[in-house]
């Protein structure tokens, strides 16, 4: 299973939900991308990779993304993870349940950066939290940053 980075036509403004697949949790987050303005949404509940989908359908119906964001989950070498198919599965369900096109992006340190992120945060709230949906957000803002280069070069055609 292949997935596109990005579509071919970067040269509008999108909102994009994006997504930090787990067997467990799924991290979900929130963007547009004239600003490139991103925000955390919720986490998920999925059972053995399977999410409420209902509960999906919602954020759906509220935020009306353009395009919807799963991370990739590759090994740190980049040879493919046990959880790299799952996602890519997870990623054409979306699309084919929504009929919003998926994309994928490279999320291999975004777990850690969402750790760092939050341990910086904890230390000015006493409130803990968990990270999949700062997860989510820093794969948004990876993909962000690629859809700009890609309307920068439209734009400057």
């Amino acid at each position: 299973m292949v997935i596109n980075i990005l579509p071919a036509d970067c040269s509008r403004p999108v909102t994009v939900m994006s997504f930090d697949y787990g067997t467990e949790k799924i991290g979900v987050a929130i963007g547009q991308s004239i600003s490139s303005t991103t925000k955390p949404l919720t986490i998920i509940r999925a059972k053995d990779g399977v999410p409420n989908w209902s509960q999906i359908a919602s954020l759906i119906e509220n935020w009306e993304p353009n395009f919807f964001v799963v991370g990739l989950p590759y090994n740190l070498d980049g040879t493919n993870s046990q959880l790299l198919q799952r996602a890519l599965k997870f990623a054409n369900r979306l699309t084919g349940r929504f009929n919003i096109p998926a994309f994928g992006i490279d999320e291999r340190l975004s777990s850690k950066a969402a750790k760092e992120k939050y341990e910086d945060a904890s230390r000015r709230s006493s409130v803990g939290r968990k990270i999949d949906d700062v997860a989510a957000q820093i794969i948004l803002e990876t993909w962000f940053s690629e859809y700009k280069k890609k309307m920068s070069e439209y734009q400057a055609r």
